[in-house]
């Protein structure tokens, strides 16, 4: 029999990489998941190749908190040019209507920006990732077909006016930053603030700022390879802990009894304890897991940690 492949090391925690321009997220993480030589890793939500910024990297027991970054709330900074639009509604699809956008200023903008705060409806745009029978949108897209797409509702918490310019190309940019819930398609959010100033536009740069409770700093791929040749507790250091990724969420902390049974999958009575919702689980200090209140009161264990990085 040949030896078992080595399938990488067991590594956990939370890399807030700055994702560089051009490539898929996937393809960032996938060189991250190398650099680490970690045997488990996933990205929270995708950002367009078009796209910077923050991808936050779950690895090894840091997974189990990943769907809740996927759900979490978005802060995107964009710039993008008024009076030009294109296939793709970014910088990478071929224009398809130009107009003149002269006559536009910031008391206009202004002045429908607060009509796109709060739960607003958008319709996904057909170069997307959602799926249509099974197939990507994005692909259909590319063969020029559009299909019905049905409007979703999303939240945009702030949308804050930053600058208003011509470039050296003498094309009017519009920089914004926005605040808003998952599922927010900014290119269209972009488009639709267009259509109410009477023009249109398309993004020509996009980066995302923070995910749910991550807004501080983050890690270029330049910095990891960096790290990287120093060994891999430099890379280690890098990472966030496990629970950094539901910071924000309530904390329960147990005895040791408590601790036990809930490590057994048992559902426990903590005093002081909120009444319904997901918690933190401690036990002391170090965190055991993800729980959630259940209608008699008790704490139940619901996604539970191996171990803590």
């Amino acid at each position: 029999m040949g030896r078992r492949k080595n399938k990488g090391r067991n590594v956990s925690g939370v890399l807030l990489l700055d994702k560089p321009q051009g490539g898929s997220s996937n393809h960032a993480l996938q060189k991250v998941k190398r650099l680490f030589g970690a045997a488990k890793a996933g990205h929270t939500g995708s950002l367009d190749p078009l796209a910077t910024g923050m991808l936050p990297v779950c690895f090894g027991e840091a997974t189990k908190i990943s769907a809740f970054l996927l759900d979490a709330d978005k802060r995107y900074r964009l710039r993008c040019q008024l009076g030009v639009s294109t296939a793709t509604g970014d910088a990478e699809g071929e224009i398809i209507d130009t107009q003149d956008v002269s006559a536009i200023t910031q008391q206009a903008i202004e002045d429908v920006l607060p009509a796109f705060i709060g739960e607003i409806e958008q319709i996904p745009p057909m170069y997307s990732a959602l799926k249509h029978n099974g197939e990507r949108l994005y692909k259909l897209a590319r063969q020029g077909i559009e299909v019905e797409r049905k409007a979703r509702k999303v939240t945009i918490y702030d949308i804050d006016f930053l600058a208003l310019a011509m470039d050296d190309e003498q094309r009017l940019i519009l920089e914004l930053e926005v605040g808003c819930s998952k599922g927010t398609y900014v290119r269209t959010l972009v488009e639709d603030i267009a259509k109410a100033l009477d023009c249109c536009a398309h993004i020509t740069s996009l980066r995302r700022l923070s995910v749910g409770p991550y807004d501080g700093e983050m890690v270029t791929m330049d910095q990891l390879i960096a790290l990287a040749e120093q060994g891999l507790d430099a890379l280690d250091s890098s990472l966030q802990p496990v629970d950094s990724g539901v910071a924000d969420w309530p904390d329960v902390h147990l005895g040791a009894d408590a601790a036990f049974y809930v490590r057994q999958g048992q559902a426990v009575m903590v005093p002081h304890a909120p009444t319904q919702g997901w918690v933190r689980i401690y036990d002391q200090s170090q965190f055991l897991g993800l729980g959630e209140i259940q209608d008699d009161g008790l704490v139940a264990p619901r996604r539970m940690i191996k171990q803590c990085a």
